[in-house]
């Protein structure tokens, strides 16, 4: 949605508080407060009544419940690039959909080629396929003038459908058991939905009471619940034709500031301590470790980058304007910051807590060096733009 002064300071804000709580989360879990923090977060909580309560750990509700507001804002941001925004047409949509493609297609590669032979660890293989959108977006806000709102633009783009295809590959590959009988309800749901949606009903309730029942239904069958959120944001009308009040962005609104201050700050706090006591290059070379952080460094500028070359020399498409190559490297290495969106994937793909802790290393290391190799690129780009001749 539009971008403003304030919206870019905000950005850049919830950038901070989220590194602050990955940062707090790293110091617990390497403190005397370790066995609180793993017993804090293990601890059952139950919600709701009679036999419908369902009862699950502080850390489950975090990425279950708590994701699927987040997955519900997402999901209304995709939209709205769809319908109105960056990705409104072919033309506008084709490069950063090239390059998004390519980005998640080469750090799964990696990511095998390195854990090749272990099944289990192969489970992890879309981890360093997300960007985190706050976190990539506020990198670029702490550039200011030195990146092009057309930059801008672009990264955003890749940073949207990257979610949406981690998305898509939660749906398809991170569901390993069915209840048919409630994944008939979530799609009778789902199409009661659909019909508000088609009936032009325009006030938020009736969509977010349905969402309610869509994670109830999908949490019984099996099907990662959070998908209850992006399916509800699909279907929430973007303008009222009539009086021109526009639903979705006023629910985008809403959830905005509690979702980047809030939601993702809980969940990198849950999700990102790492025990590094003991801790040495064996560890940062562990195949899960080395595949997630080389996914996320190598393989998310050199996808994006390629991918985008060969269709802007296929005539397929063009770069958006004032938009340099060595700016869409500079974006490649901005949009390997996958912290909460590879720590969520990395919690499906992982239950046994070993392999977890190497993809939170795996993670975060590389997210890390990828952020500097990007602000580095296109600082360096800016100064070279501005010398004299």
């Amino acid at each position: 949605m539009a971008e403003t002064s304030t919206s870019r300071t905000t950005e850049i804000a919830a950038s901070l508080i989220l590194l602050a709580a990955a940062l707090a989360a790293l110091i617990v879990a390497n403190s005397a407060l370790a066995d609180l923090y793993a017993t804090a977060k293990a601890a059952p909580v139950t919600i709701g009544i009679g036999d419908i309560a369902i009862t699950d750990s502080i850390k489950s509700w975090i990425k279950n419940a708590l994701m699927a507001v987040f997955f519900l804002f997402v999901g209304l941001e995709i939209k709205y690039e769809f319908k109105e925004g960056t990705l409104a047409s072919r033309e506008r949509a084709i490069v950063p959909f090239a390059g998004a493609l390519g980005g998640m297609a080469l750090p799964a590669a990696i990511y095998l080629v390195v854990v090749a032979g272990d099944p289990v660890a192969a489970r992890g293989w879309a981890i360093p396929c997300a960007t985190d959108i706050a976190f990539a977006v506020g990198i670029v806000g702490l550039l200011g003038t030195r990146v092009a709102p057309a930059l801008k633009a672009f990264l955003l783009a890749v940073a949207v459908i990257d979610d949406l295809g981690a998305i898509l590959i939660i749906a398809l590959f991170y569901t390993d058991r069915l209840d048919w009988l409630a994944l008939a309800l979530a799609l009778v749901v789902t199409g009661l939905l659909a019909v508000a949606n088609h009936r032009g009903v325009m006030r938020l309730g009736p969509y977010l009471g349905l969402g309610l029942v869509l994670w109830v239904a999908l949490h019984q069958s099996g099907v990662n619940p959070t998908l209850a959120g992006v399916i509800t944001a699909l279907f929430v009308p973007l303008r009222d034709a009539r009086t021109g009040r526009m639903p979705l962005y006023s629910l985008a609104h809403a959830l905005r500031l509690p979702v980047i201050f809030a939601i993702m700050p809980v969940f990198a706090f849950a999700n990102a301590g790492v025990p590094l006591l003991g801790l040495g290059l064996a560890d940062i070379g562990e195949p899960v470790t080395l595949g997630i952080a080389l996914g996320l460094l190598i393989g998310k500028p050199i996808g994006i980058s390629a991918v985008v070359y060969l269709v802007v020399r296929s005539g397929m498409a063009r770069l958006p304007a004032a938009v340099r190559w060595i700016e869409v490297i500079g974006v490649g290495f901005i949009a390997g910051i996958g912290f909460t969106m590879s720590l969520f994937i990395g919690a499906l793909a992982f239950e046994d807590e070993t392999l977890m802790d190497r993809a939170r290393l795996g993670v975060l290391s590389g997210s890390t060096l990828a952020a500097l190799a990007g602000v580095a690129v296109i600082v360096a780009s800016a100064r070279r733009s501005i010398s004299p001749r």
